[in-house]
């Protein structure tokens, strides 16, 4: 016999959301209105009916949109029966010491059962032999409600999704999302600079022949993650600082490197054409030759703006 019948509510629907409602079963086809009616998944007209009607819900916004989607969920689940939890699970890109104040926000509301977490890896996809199932990201979570304290539907939901509790304390599970995302998106940030410096001196060929050559590993990875970045550059702005948070607070360390990394992003998102990329209708920067230049004419934008 299967795990009981479940509702998990998503907040919000984009690139990521849409793909892990698809991994759960909520759709089977591929902006918020637009990609729910396409998707067939319901949307909810309140934040009080979401709070209601979820047994699990998923935070997966941008990072600056945190604190206030746990403070939007708190007002609707206020009058919940708190013997009905609801399980949040708050999966997004922020620091330890963001998910122990939302914690704090969450606190309010009695019913709702608090999950600190991150979301490591690409969204889900089907492999391409559907008998072979899906690639998952890995969902790392902490805190002292687990999903099994749900019975088999949390168990099962866990095991859907690839969830792995790390720790029971709030700030593992969002900690080891940031030391994670501080690797690839500090080396794409390191990407740009080189790539776009080597554009403006007319050497791009000379650097990706080099590259190629001498670190092969490290030329793919650069050459993907450039292309791939221009939509995600907005979200990274604020991600970027909390790994700063992060690396400081539990590291020691400064805020200055991953301050700088943020305004690379800034840069991107502010003062370019790569800013207005959409995942699903790229129209720029699908070439690492057209990243470089749009993010040079960007450079030039700021300058003129500053003299």
């Amino acid at each position: 016999m299967g795990p009981p019948p479940t509702t998990i509510g998503i907040l919000s629907i984009g690139d990521m959301g849409l793909s892990i409602a698809n991994l759960l079963g909520l759709h089977d086809s591929e902006a918020t209105h637009a990609r729910a009616r396409t998707a067939s998944l319901e949307l909810l007209s309140s934040d009080q009916e979401l709070a209601h009607q979820s047994d699990f819900l998923l935070s997966i916004v941008p990072p600056r949109d945190a604190w206030s989607t746990a403070q939007r969920v708190v007002s609707g689940a206020i009058t919940r029966n708190p013997r009905k939890p609801l399980y949040y699970l708050d999966l997004n890109a922020i620091s330890p010491r963001s998910a122990v104040a939302v914690g704090d926000i969450l606190q309010s509301a009695p019913s709702i059962h608090f999950i600190d977490g991150g979301i490591i890896g690409h969204p889900p996809k089907p492999k391409l032999k559907a008998e072979d199932g899906w690639n998952k990201p890995s969902i790392v979570v902490s805190g002292p409600h687990r999903l099994s304290d749900a019975g088999s539907s949390g168990s099962h939901l866990a095991e859907v999704l690839n969830v792995k509790h790390i720790a029971p304390t709030i700030g593992p599970g969002s900690g080891l999302k940031m030391c994670f995302a501080s690797m690839n998106k500090g080396l794409t940030a390191i990407a740009i600079q080189a790539y776009t410096s080597a554009y403006q001196m007319g050497i791009s060929d000379e650097l990706r022949q080099h590259l190629a050559e001498y670190t092969p590993e490290l030329y793919k990875v650069a050459e993907k993650s450039l292309v791939a970045m221009p939509p995600k550059a907005y979200r990274w702005v604020r991600e970027m600082e909390e790994i700063a948070d992060t690396l400081h607070d539990e590291g020691g360390f400064e805020r200055d490197m991953f301050q700088a990394v943020s305004e690379v992003y800034r840069l991107i998102a502010d003062d370019t054409e790569l800013g207005n990329e959409k995942t699903d209708s790229r129209v720029k920067g699908k070439t690492v030759e057209d990243v470089a230049r749009l993010i040079g004419s960007g450079l030039e934008k700021r300058k003129r703006k500053t003299d």
